[in-house]
């Protein structure tokens, strides 16, 4: 099978090893890759938005199957694309169409969908910027820290969260009346803060059944010790040492057959991944108040809480640097998976995971999450041993003498994974 995998940062590199050990892969085109996927593929010179180029690629190379790394062609509709093209929509596209993508193209969406669907999560209000005065009495009826996030996609960076009521008011102001985050911005939803701790479920869905996932957990602040500016993940683990089977269980029960069961419902077409980033909390329902913390069995009004989950958010892909830990946890042929997906006999399958623990750690530029250099040699890369070296933001060159080099190209530049 003849294989195109749109995109180019570690995640790509991940889905890209993967593949490529597949007997049913007998070719893998990588647009636009990165040094690292060139080993595992053909990389191509074009953006994973360029649908034009993409069809031609389609064409040319006899593709059998895309596959969909990055969010911007989902949200941008390109299931929807193939779908509508006589040449294209024989090709299976595994990824959401345009209206599963919204569960990661708008936060709103995605609030509204899970209060349809019984799903627990923070409470919210979405507002415009001809409701600053709904907004602002909104804000005065929750508890401080405050929560605000672009309703767009933003490139992670459209989450603020204020300690001080005055703070929060203002950047309001500036996401909705300024456009802080440009046409993302232009609704914002305001939502209650969740105590807790975060991890991530992931699951393969065929828009009928779903697999799931090895969870992770990754770690964003750049700082040793947990401090320092947000980026966007400096390193992750699998599994979770918190999430219990019962934890595990609840989730399922709770988040994720409600999710694809609604979908189902509202005729949203989804055939590909689901990331649920989760809130583990303490229950809600105190036991003065007459009522036994979720998941006691005991009902005794025991001062024990157990973890329960709530979405903090959906994205329709999978997440970087977590794909770097979850892919070499799956013992499956992912591209008998993905065929599995495509023809809706995912029910057939089952996950097979590696029991072991799988670690990665971020390399990035000097100055990252903030301005940095690209272009720098990097040296070394054939001496790692005993730990899988991914590629995010890297590049081939060709020196004046015609050597090979590989320079780094980006802010994160790579991840070392060990199990």
């Amino acid at each position: 099978m003849k294989i195109l995998l749109l995109g180019g940062g570690g995640r790509e590199h991940a889905l890209a090893w993967k593949l490529s050990q597949s007997p049913a892969c007998s070719q893998l085109y990588i647009a636009p890759g990165n040094a690292g996927t060139s080993s595992c593929g053909t990389n191509l010179d074009f953006s994973a938005t360029d649908f034009d180029a993409i069809k031609n690629c389609c064409l040319d190379k006899k593709i059998e199957m895309v596959i969909v790394g990055p969010e911007d062609p989902l949200v941008k509709g390109i299931y929807d694309y193939f779908l509508a093209d006589d040449l294209l929509k024989n090709i299976p596209v595994i990824g959401p169409s345009k209206t599963g993508a919204q569960l990661e193209g708008s936060k709103d969406f995605a609030k509204a969908f899970m209060q349809r669907n019984g799903i627990p999560t923070a409470a919210y209000q979405t507002f415009d910027k001809y409701n600053l005065e709904g907004a602002y009495s909104f804000l005065e009826s929750l508890k401080p820290p405050y929560v605000l996030k672009a309703d767009g996609l933003a490139a992670g960076k459209g989450v603020v969260i204020s300690s001080s009521l005055e703070e929060a008011k203002k950047e309001i102001t500036e996401m909705l009346t300024h456009e802080k985050f440009g046409s993302a911005s232009a609704k914002v939803v305001i939502e209650e803060f969740l105590q807790g701790i975060e991890l991530s479920v992931f699951i393969l869905t065929d828009g009928q059944s779903y697999l799931f996932l090895p969870e992770a957990k990754d770690y964003k602040r750049i700082g040793e010790g947990d401090t320092g500016l947000n980026t966007g993940g400096m390193g992750a683990i699998s599994p979770v040492p918190f999430a219990d089977k019962a934890f595990l269980a609840k989730v399922e029960e709770r988040i994720v057959k409600p999710t694809v069961e609604g979908l189902k419902k509202e005729m949203i077409p989804y055939k590909g991944f689901i990331f649920i980033g989760l809130m583990a909390g303490p229950s809600p329902l105190a036991p003065e108040g007459g009522r036994k913390p979720l998941g006691s069995e005991s009902g005794s009004g025991e001062e024990n809480f157990s973890l329960e989950p709530y979405v903090i958010e959906y994205n329709c892909r999978m997440g970087d640097p977590e794909t770097e830990v979850v892919i070499p946890r799956i013992k499956n042929d992912l591209v008998e998976l993905f065929k599995a997906v495509a023809d809706e006999k995912l029910s057939q399958h089952k996950i097979e995971t590696d029991p072991r623990t799988a670690a990665t750690v971020v390399l990035v530029s000097g100055g990252y999450p903030e301005s940095y250099e690209k272009g720098k040699m990097i040296t070394g890369l054939n001496e790692v041993s005993g730990s899988i070296l991914f590629h995010a933001g890297t590049a081939n060159v060709t020196s004046k003498s015609g050597e090979q080099n590989v320079v780094s190209n980006g802010g994160r530049v790579l991840a070392v994974t060990s199990i």
